[in-house]
């Protein structure tokens, strides 16, 4: 797929999706939440994903050389068991679902990725890992949404998927006044047995 960008430039990230009968579950689980929140910034659950790396603005040519390691890798591992558990908030201001399962397997294929990235000459901050799945983000002028959602969201337990592909993703963020969106460069399927 050919990357959209403004200029020569492209903001882009690796990921996992969730499956989109645990996305549905999840969807459902937040309808009293949409219905009664409807001012804040709900991500579209087509864009709901864990982040393993997010490397940032990055030249339109380095993005090729992303392809092939990290296809290779797809081909060598295999899938993870994970679910979605619970809710909580960065700051008051971003909601979130949290990650459980094989978070070893998690970690490993995160600290995996990070490092083929390294090897390819693309230089990004190191952030912690910490898996979740962004769902909203509060308008400025309300902050206490997004916690409410949360403590709503902290019974929540989706039942386990396997992980299918990994994700090579670029965003429109900070291209505009409208809604983040997300779309693959690409995706692998994960065929190790």
């Amino acid at each position: 797929m050919k990357e959209q960008t403004q200029g020569s430039t492209v903001r882009v990230f690796v990921a996992l999706a969730p499956p989109d009968e645990a996305k549905d579950e999840l969807a459902r689980e937040l309808r009293p939440a949409y219905e009664a929140y409807p001012r804040m910034r709900w991500n579209r659950i087509e864009d709901w994903h864990i982040t393993l790396a997010f490397l940032g603005e990055l030249p339109v040519s380095a993005v090729p050389l992303l392809r092939p390691p990290l296809a290779a890798l797809a081909a060598v591992r295999r899938p993870l068991r994970l679910a979605m558990r619970g809710g909580g908030h960065f700051d008051e201001r971003v909601l979130w679902s949290g990650i459980e399962g094989d978070l070893e397997g998690l970690h490993g294929l995160a600290t995996e990725v990070r490092a083929l990235v390294r090897e390819c000459g693309v230089d990004f901050e190191e952030r912690p890992l910490r898996p979740h799945l962004t769902l909203a983000r509060s308008r400025r002028n309300d902050p206490s949404s997004v916690v409410k959602v949360a403590a709503e969201l902290a019974g929540f337990t989706g039942r386990a998927w396997q992980t299918e592909r990994l994700h090579l993703v670029g965003s429109n963020i900070g291209r505009g006044p409208g809604a983040i969106h997300y779309r693959d460069i690409e995706a692998w399927g994960f065929d190790g047995h």
